[in-house]
């Protein structure tokens, strides 16, 4: 038994709107309405002319937590079946995927999502997979405000980037925490294929590394990762702008530790990678493998390009399609 306020039709709105002024109007429960008389749930016993408070059975209200049980009186059976049980949240905006038989109900899902999550602000469907040299993803807004750029937060770290113009994957959050972890203090570190500058900034803002270096050719994500170290107030960390294989040639500097976000070619840059290394540096090298030739492609990979190295380990760290991961190769050279 519930309790709740018993009032004539007539008188309901009043009485509604003074209990939601007074916080005695319960939204645990739902209404109940009967003929001439209508029932609201409350937090305790309150006097109020014309009402009367009484013990009722009333419905509990199921709180919404998944994006199927939003959308279970919108869409059908079939079209339910198609909902993506999962999608990326990069600061306000979501990204999802809209499957073929969808396209007519995606304005619904992105306004449905966005009740579901009072954080997010936008809604934005995939249009196509990751393509072209620096891995963007067309993006489609479909629900909120019309806009791709918006600010992350990690690690103690905001990262403002437009989610179309730039590769980043939230998903590496706990991998570059992972590799912040292992820095010893007055490490020098560079990170090949740096973009808005995450790895970069995590690792300042979360070790004692001396200072880090940051390359990076899509332009558009350099300037991000210049305003982001600016937003963030790292004074440690230098970000180039520049293709790997021009700039590393020109780089006198050898570090101790070298980071190659790119999973889909990294073994194309291992010998750039080299120019910067000395005996002791520890690479941290990134791959695309099936789960099948875990971790030993990855390492034969490696063997091809250097010649003295220790395998320190080798993780996964995210399903990239079904039986593929990306995964990451701690080595030291010898």
């Amino acid at each position: 038994m519930v309790l709740a306020i018993k009032v004539l039709l007539r008188n309901a709105e009043k009485v509604k709107k003074l209990l939601i002024k007074k916080g005695l109007f319960s939204k645990k429960y739902k209404i109940k309405k009967e003929k001439s008389h209508i029932y609201f749930p409350i937090l305790k016993k309150v006097k109020i002319k014309d009402a009367k408070v009484v013990n009722i059975k009333l419905e509990k209200i199921k709180k919404v937590t998944t994006l199927k049980d939003a959308l279970k009186n919108e869409l059908t059976k079939k079209q339910l079946s198609l909902i993506p049980s999962a999608y990326d949240v990069i600061g306000d905006i979501a990204i999802v995927e809209i499957k073929k038989g969808l396209e007519k109900k995606e304005r619904t899902i992105g306004e449905a999502l966005l009740k579901l999550h009072k954080n997010l602000k936008v809604v934005a469907k995939k249009s196509g997979i990751h393509k072209g040299e620096f891995r963007l993803q067309k993006l489609k807004v479909i629900a909120g405000e019309k806009r791709k750029e918006t600010t992350y937060k990690e690690s103690g770290v905001k990262l403002k980037l437009d989610v179309e113009k730039v590769y980043f994957s939230q998903r590496l959050g706990s991998e570059r925490l992972r590799i912040t972890k292992k820095i010893v203090t007055g490490e020098s570190i560079l990170v090949m294929f740096s973009g808005c500058a995450p790895y970069p900034l995590v690792i300042a803002k979360n070790s004692g590394a001396k200072e880090i270096w940051g390359i990076e050719k899509n332009p558009v994500a350099h300037h991000y990762g210049l305003i982001n170290v600016k937003l963030n107030r790292i004074g440690n960390v230098k970000l180039i702008k520049g293709d790997v294989k021009k700039i590393m040639p020109k780089i006198k500097n050898k570090f101790d530790r070298i980071i190659m976000p790119l999973p889909k070619s990294a073994e194309d840059f291992l010998e750039y990678a080299l120019l910067a290394a000395k005996k002791g540096t520890i690479i941290h090298f990134y791959d695309f493998v099936n789960e099948k030739d875990f971790p030993s492609k990855s390492i034969e990979k490696i063997k091809k390009k250097v010649e003295n190295f220790n395998v320190l380990g080798s993780v996964k760290c995210g399903q990239y399609s079904p039986g593929k991961y990306r995964v990451c190769t701690d080595f030291v050279l010898e």
